[in-house]
């Protein structure tokens, strides 16, 4: 018996987790694997926005971060004595392709070929995030994500990473959050690139569903065995009992459409978003 605010608990009335439910951890690659300058990695967008003046707290940087580049074997250890079924990481598409596209950095695949090892060997299924918002600073030199062929070099990045380890990774995700990166990154300019565009960011949006799909298409060449997701995150919209003025639905509807059907509806739906009334 447990109890609760309300009063004790009967634990044979809580909800039941199916039995192939999957219990796992997440990290993206700038925030753990430090080794920013080693072994041919190119720079992030993110190694460069951490030095600008103010934009960071304290002046941190994720140079060393948690080193887990030097530390893989204590890490999947840690992991193994969580009990983990998966453990969801992300790969630095600068550290593979240090320009963003053309000369792939083997170095780099290496690193990730020990890592997926690794996983396997203690038992956790590998699961690869392939931008978890580092892309390379060559080419946000060339327009970032406001340019549509960063969509074509993210299926090129892709196609690359899942030669070298789709024939033991089977569970893909393309694309971490894109509207946290489209709106905090080109928007609002408090996350890497740190462009304030506001709406003139929206064509983010679109160049990375079109990334998105393009590494879909990748991802499935290479691995027909395998699944392919997008990391969506979204918020309930409900206009509360006092506030239903046209504008409260307006806003609602407004925030609704930016965060949560921009990038699902196109991906679930086929179609292009519009606006609907929040009830």
């Amino acid at each position: 018996m447990t109890t609760s605010p309300t009063g004790p608990t009967d634990p044979t009335r809580l909800p039941r987790l199916p039995g192939d439910f999957v219990w796992g951890a997440s990290t993206a690659a700038y925030q753990i694997e430090g080794a920013a300058e080693e072994d041919g990695k190119g720079a992030s967008i993110w190694d460069t926005f951490v030095r600008r003046p103010g934009a960071v707290r304290d002046g941190h940087t994720g140079d060393v971060a948690c080193d887990h580049y030097h530390r893989l074997d204590e890490d999947v250890a840690l992991m193994r004595r969580l009990g983990l079924d998966a453990y969801r990481f992300s790969v630095s598409w600068p550290r593979v392709l240090p320009a963003g596209t053309g000369k792939v950095e083997p170095r780099g695949l290496d690193f990730y070929d020990r890592l997926v090892d690794a996983l396997l060997a203690a038992g956790i299924e590998p699961t690869p995030t392939l931008f978890h918002w580092d892309l390379p600073q060559a080419l946000e030199d060339e327009g970032g994500w406001l340019n549509r062929d960063t969509a074509h070099r993210f299926a090129e990045y892709a196609a690359v990473t899942a030669e070298r380890l789709g024939d033991r990774v089977k569970r893909w995700i393309t694309l971490n959050e894109p509207f946290v990166h489209m709106s905090f990154g080109y928007g609002f300019g408090v996350h890497a690139p740190g462009r304030a565009l506001m709406l003139d960011a929206l064509p983010v949006a679109h160049h990375q569903l079109l990334g998105h799909g393009l590494a879909t298409a990748a991802l499935r060449a290479a691995v027909p065995d395998g699944q392919v997701l997008i990391a969506n995150n979204c918020t309930p919209v409900r206009l509360r009992p006092d506030a239903r003025s046209a504008e409260d639905a307006a806003a609602a509807s407004a925030y609704d459409t930016l965060h949560n059907l921009l990038f699902n509806d196109p991906i679930l739906r086929g179609v292009t978003p519009t606006s609907r009334r929040t009830a």
